[in-house]
């Protein structure tokens, strides 16, 4: 089963920018049948989403370059290989990165997300035998319990009083609903916890006996900044610039204005641990464990080469969401169709089951929380009301049917493989596997919460 999986994802799943020129295409033929729209109204929708996305690309990719750029830090580098040494067998190695990256993700997707596939790397360096793709796969797949966790976007949407809250559920929720009801909630709760365990067991277990692709540790080794903290001098006498340049002072002085912003936004201000705030984390911490600015800008400009794919593939993913959302002269937009087509075959019982199935669906075609968000909650909170489900669990499996997908969408693995230099065929096929344990669990835990 294992192999076949393997081998049919290296088959048939093309380069991530293939597949989102693929699902392009796809959504736009179906738009056309299904919202009775224009080639023309088509295309219109797709080119006026195409920049809909740009502020969150801009987020993504310096997730991804400052988390590099601080795990190249010489103090971090040298905590992450202690914690690397720590597995002794690869079943071992799969287990820990798997149990490392979910509870991450859990507790704040950008850090797991990041932390997980470098953990991954640096294990690949020390312990031989380990199968490097079951490896990067196994980092990636704890990116499954994201959407159920602390940095779950919905869940933090609904929890967020406010009119956005009433006009995006067309005036069904005028009050917030408290995370105790849906990140916090037991039956939540229990399924991140299967999950996770689930996971770790499966992946370990997927480690094959033979036909282990292993990589050289050369391979992985990051050319040293060792050398660009020292100041680059023309003479015995450094130059004012040179000063400047290998400051740590000034260093000192621009992170704790960074952190000052982080104390009095999330500590005085009530602010969330959100997206933004894992970035300046990231950001300041690498500042002042590279020492001085000029070492952080090298070291900065290594990692940077690694979002090409953020870069080339988000304007793509835009304007798909674009198609998914567009409204044309017929009134019809193609993610209201899909959420009807879930509702008109609902019962009580099975609402949360078709709604999480539902959103898993859309996740292949617009692989975001906040456009989720926008096409689903004006309609699944609105049936979910008149079927008497909690809103609480509407929205999590709503949340639960974002992420599971993600373990096949290569969408949101374009920061790990990256990091990994792998191509996403090399990692899904294990990803598919994990895709249906998790599937049986999230679908299994929904219906008993329902009950």
């Amino acid at each position: 089963m294992i192999k076949f999986c393997v081998k049919l994802v290296q088959r048939w799943l093309p380069e991530p920018f293939i597949f989102a020129i693929i699902l392009t295409l796809v959504a736009a033929c179906l738009a056309m049948p299904i919202c009775h729209q224009t080639p023309i109204e088509v295309v219109e929708n797709w080119g006026g989403g195409v920049w809909n996305l740009l502020a969150f690309a801009m987020q993504m990719a310096l997730v991804l370059v400052c988390g590099s750029t601080l795990a190249a830090a010489p103090a971090i580098k040298r905590v992450i290989s202690s914690l690397a040494g720590i597995p002794k067998t690869p079943a071992a190695a799969i287990a820990l990165v798997t149990g490392v990256s979910a509870i991450a993700c859990w507790l704040n997707w950008g850090f797991g997300l990041i932390v997980g596939v470098i953990f991954a790397k640096e294990i690949a360096k020390r312990l031989s035998g380990v199968d490097y793709r079951l490896l990067i796969a196994s980092a990636y797949s704890g990116f499954v319990v994201w959407h159920a966790g602390l940095s779950g976007s919905i869940p933090l949407t609904m929890a967020t009083p406010g009119e956005a809250l009433a006009k995006a559920t067309n005036g069904i929720l005028t009050e917030p609903v408290p995370v105790s009801q849906t990140i916090l909630d037991y039956h939540n709760l229990i399924i991140v916890a299967v999950v996770i365990v689930a996971i770790v067991i499966t992946n370990s277990l997927m480690h094959p006996k033979n036909d282990i692709i292993c990589v050289d540790p050369a391979l992985l080794e990051e050319e040293s900044t060792a050398n660009s903290q020292q100041p680059i001098a023309n003479s015995l006498q450094p130059t004012p610039a040179q000063r400047m340049e290998n400051s740590r002072i000034l260093s000192w002085i621009v992170a704790l204005l960074g952190f000052a912003y982080l104390i009095i936004h999330l500590g005085f201000r009530g602010g969330s641990f959100d997206l933004g705030s894992v970035i300046m984390l990231f950001l300041f911490l690498g500042v002042v464990l590279h020492g001085t600015p000029l070492a952080y800008v090298r070291a900065f400009g290594k990692a940077a080469t690694g979002a090409s794919g953020i870069i080339l593939q988000f304007p793509f993913y835009a304007g798909i969401m674009g198609i998914i959302t567009g409204v044309g002269a017929s009134g019809i937009c193609f993610g209201t169709v899909i959420s009807n087509a879930c509702i008109s075959i609902s019962t009580p019982t099975t609402y949360p089951l078709l709604t999480f199935l539902c959103a898993a669906l859309l996740n292949m075609f617009v692989p975001s929380g906040g456009g989720h968000w926008a096409i689903q909650a004006p309609i699944m909170f609105a049936a979910g009301a008149n079927l008497g489900v909690d809103p609480g669990l509407t929205g999590t499996a709503i949340a639960w049917g974002d992420a599971w997908t993600n373990l096949i969408q290569p969408f949101w693995a374009i920061p790990a493989l990256a990091i990994a230099k792998l191509d996403a065929k090399d990692i899904m096929g294990f990803c598919l596997i994990d895709l249906l344990i998790t599937g049986i669990i999230i679908c299994s835990g929904l219906v008993i919460w329902a009950l």
